[in-house]
Protein backbone atom coordinates (compact mmCIF):
# COMPACT_ATOMS: atom_id res chain seq x y z
CA UNK A 1 0.00 0.00 0.00
CA UNK A 2 1.27 3.50 -0.87
CA UNK A 3 1.74 5.85 2.19
CA UNK A 4 1.20 9.57 0.21
CA UNK A 5 3.96 10.74 2.78
CA UNK A 6 6.32 9.13 1.46
CA UNK A 7 5.10 9.46 -1.38
CA UNK A 8 5.27 12.94 -1.90
CA UNK A 9 8.77 13.07 -0.10
CA UNK A 10 10.49 11.67 -2.80
CA UNK A 11 8.59 13.26 -5.56
CA UNK A 12 10.20 16.51 -3.60
CA UNK A 13 13.68 14.90 -3.17
CA UNK A 14 13.69 13.76 -6.65
CA UNK A 15 12.41 17.43 -8.20
CA UNK A 16 14.83 20.22 -9.81
CA UNK A 17 15.23 23.26 -8.30
CA UNK A 18 14.48 25.69 -10.57
CA UNK A 19 14.39 29.23 -8.82
CA UNK A 20 15.74 29.03 -4.90
CA UNK A 21 14.37 30.96 -2.29
CA UNK A 22 16.10 33.94 -2.78
CA UNK A 23 15.49 33.62 -6.48
CA UNK A 24 11.88 33.82 -5.68
CA UNK A 25 12.03 36.59 -3.44
CA UNK A 26 13.72 39.23 -5.34
CA UNK A 27 10.99 38.26 -7.96
CA UNK A 28 8.19 39.22 -5.88
CA UNK A 29 10.41 42.38 -4.78
CA UNK A 30 10.25 43.37 -8.56
CA UNK A 31 6.67 42.38 -8.78
CA UNK A 32 5.86 44.85 -5.77
CA UNK A 33 7.34 47.59 -7.49
CA UNK A 34 5.71 47.42 -10.50
CA UNK A 35 2.10 47.03 -8.68
CA UNK A 36 2.92 49.68 -6.61
CA UNK A 37 3.68 52.06 -9.52
CA UNK A 38 0.63 50.73 -11.01
CA UNK A 39 -2.01 50.78 -8.27
CA UNK A 40 -0.76 52.49 -5.85
CA UNK A 41 -3.44 55.64 -5.95
CA UNK A 42 -6.12 53.80 -7.39
CA UNK A 43 -7.42 52.26 -4.16
CA UNK A 44 -7.43 48.52 -6.05
CA UNK A 45 -9.16 45.39 -5.05
CA UNK A 46 -6.43 42.47 -5.04
CA UNK A 47 -8.13 39.21 -5.86
CA UNK A 48 -6.51 36.05 -5.39
CA UNK A 49 -7.03 33.11 -7.51
CA UNK A 50 -7.31 29.88 -5.13
CA UNK A 51 -5.91 27.87 -3.91
CA UNK A 52 -2.48 28.65 -5.87
CA UNK A 53 -2.68 32.39 -5.67
CA UNK A 54 -3.22 32.23 -1.81
CA UNK A 55 0.70 32.51 -1.13
CA UNK A 56 2.18 34.80 -3.85
CA UNK A 57 -0.56 37.18 -2.37
CA UNK A 58 0.19 36.74 1.04
CA UNK A 59 3.95 37.33 0.17
CA UNK A 60 3.44 40.60 -1.92
CA UNK A 61 1.25 41.85 0.63
CA UNK A 62 3.51 43.12 3.19
CA UNK A 63 5.45 44.99 0.26
CA UNK A 64 2.98 46.86 -1.08
CA UNK A 65 2.31 49.81 1.68
CA UNK A 66 -0.57 52.04 0.20
CA UNK A 67 -4.39 50.95 1.02
CA UNK A 68 -6.31 48.07 -0.48
CA UNK A 69 -8.60 45.64 -0.16
CA UNK A 70 -8.15 41.71 -0.87
CA UNK A 71 -10.81 39.70 -1.72
CA UNK A 72 -10.58 36.15 -3.81
CA UNK A 73 -12.30 34.10 -5.84
CA UNK A 74 -11.86 29.82 -6.92
CA UNK A 75 -11.67 28.99 -10.50
CA UNK A 76 -9.33 25.62 -10.94
CA UNK A 77 -9.07 23.76 -14.24
CA UNK A 78 -6.77 20.99 -12.21
CA UNK A 79 -8.44 19.85 -9.03
CA UNK A 80 -5.56 18.10 -7.54
CA UNK A 81 -4.53 16.32 -11.13
CA UNK A 82 -1.49 17.16 -13.24
CA UNK A 83 -3.54 18.18 -16.15
CA UNK A 84 -6.52 20.41 -17.00
CA UNK A 85 -9.79 20.20 -17.58
CA UNK A 86 -13.10 22.06 -17.68
CA UNK A 87 -12.99 25.32 -15.54
CA UNK A 88 -14.96 24.96 -12.27
CA UNK A 89 -16.07 27.95 -10.87
CA UNK A 90 -16.26 27.06 -6.87
CA UNK A 91 -16.55 30.57 -5.58
CA UNK A 92 -16.79 34.33 -6.54
CA UNK A 93 -15.36 37.53 -4.71
CA UNK A 94 -17.49 38.89 -2.36
CA UNK A 95 -17.00 42.36 -2.97
CA UNK A 96 -19.02 44.14 -5.85
CA UNK A 97 -15.92 44.23 -8.80
CA UNK A 98 -18.48 47.47 -10.30
CA UNK A 99 -15.91 50.10 -10.74
CA UNK A 100 -13.34 48.54 -9.25
CA UNK A 101 -9.31 48.56 -10.36
CA UNK A 102 -8.80 44.58 -9.79
CA UNK A 103 -5.75 43.14 -9.43
CA UNK A 104 -5.80 39.43 -10.05
CA UNK A 105 -2.90 37.41 -8.54
CA UNK A 106 -2.30 33.69 -9.14
CA UNK A 107 0.53 31.61 -9.34
CA UNK A 108 1.44 30.45 -12.82
CA UNK A 109 0.32 31.67 -16.86
CA UNK A 110 0.39 28.07 -18.14
CA UNK A 111 -1.93 27.44 -20.71
CA UNK A 112 -3.84 30.59 -19.94
CA UNK A 113 -7.78 29.68 -19.67
CA UNK A 114 -8.45 29.78 -16.24
CA UNK A 115 -6.91 33.85 -16.33
CA UNK A 116 -8.85 34.66 -19.23
CA UNK A 117 -12.27 33.51 -17.96
CA UNK A 118 -11.15 35.19 -14.56
CA UNK A 119 -10.33 38.36 -16.68
CA UNK A 120 -13.84 37.79 -18.64
CA UNK A 121 -15.47 37.73 -14.92
CA UNK A 122 -13.85 40.47 -14.09
CA UNK A 123 -14.90 42.65 -16.91
CA UNK A 124 -18.48 41.24 -16.91
CA UNK A 125 -19.15 42.62 -13.42
CA UNK A 126 -17.96 45.98 -14.38
CA UNK A 127 -14.20 45.83 -13.15
CA UNK A 128 -13.01 49.95 -14.05
CA UNK A 129 -9.30 48.33 -14.31
CA UNK A 130 -8.22 44.88 -14.77
CA UNK A 131 -4.33 43.63 -14.08
CA UNK A 132 -3.46 40.27 -13.81
CA UNK A 133 -0.26 39.55 -11.68
CA UNK A 134 1.38 35.83 -11.68
CA UNK A 135 4.42 34.79 -10.09
CA UNK A 136 5.23 32.74 -12.83
CA UNK A 137 4.92 32.59 -16.69
CA UNK A 138 5.50 29.27 -18.90
CA UNK A 139 7.60 29.98 -22.16
CA UNK A 140 5.41 27.92 -24.13
CA UNK A 141 2.67 28.73 -27.24
CA UNK A 142 -0.89 29.30 -25.93
CA UNK A 143 -4.41 28.09 -27.19
CA UNK A 144 -4.94 32.04 -26.25
CA UNK A 145 -3.24 35.40 -26.36
CA UNK A 146 -3.42 35.62 -22.50
CA UNK A 147 -0.18 37.06 -21.13
CA UNK A 148 -0.21 38.68 -17.91
CA UNK A 149 0.36 42.57 -17.01
CA UNK A 150 3.20 41.47 -14.31
CA UNK A 151 5.09 38.66 -14.02
CA UNK A 152 7.76 37.14 -11.47
CA UNK A 153 9.91 34.75 -13.62
CA UNK A 154 9.76 33.16 -16.57
CA UNK A 155 10.17 29.08 -16.53
CA UNK A 156 10.72 26.64 -19.29
CA UNK A 157 7.35 24.02 -20.47
CA UNK A 158 7.79 21.96 -17.17
CA UNK A 159 5.71 20.63 -14.35
CA UNK A 160 6.24 23.21 -11.38
CA UNK A 161 5.90 23.07 -7.77
CA UNK A 162 6.55 25.57 -4.90
CA UNK A 163 5.48 29.12 -3.81
CA UNK A 164 1.86 28.18 -4.30
CA UNK A 165 1.57 26.13 -7.30
CA UNK A 166 1.33 21.42 -6.04
CA UNK A 167 1.81 18.84 -7.40
CA UNK A 168 -1.25 17.06 -6.89
CA UNK A 169 -2.45 19.14 -4.22
CA UNK A 170 1.35 19.13 -2.42
CA UNK A 171 4.23 20.92 -2.04
CA UNK A 172 2.30 24.49 -2.63
CA UNK A 173 4.99 25.51 0.37
CA UNK A 174 8.56 24.33 -0.79
CA UNK A 175 11.28 26.71 -0.01
CA UNK A 176 11.51 27.70 -4.17
CA UNK A 177 10.43 26.30 -7.01
CA UNK A 178 10.98 22.93 -8.49
CA UNK A 179 10.32 20.83 -11.72
CA UNK A 180 9.61 17.52 -12.03
CA UNK A 181 10.76 15.02 -14.49
CA UNK A 182 7.91 14.14 -17.37
CA UNK A 183 8.10 10.13 -16.08
CA UNK A 184 7.92 11.65 -12.44
CA UNK A 185 4.61 13.15 -13.10
CA UNK A 186 2.33 11.11 -14.70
Amino acid sequence: MSNPVQDMQEIRNNAQLLYSREEVEAALDRMAVKLTERVALSNPLLLAVMNGGLIPLGMLLPRLDFPLRVDYLHATRYRERTFGTDLQWKKTPECSLAGETVVVVDDILDEGYTLQAIVDYCKEAGAKEIISVVLIKKLHQRCNDMQADIVGLDTPDHYLFGYGMDYKGYWRNAPGIFFIQEKQHD
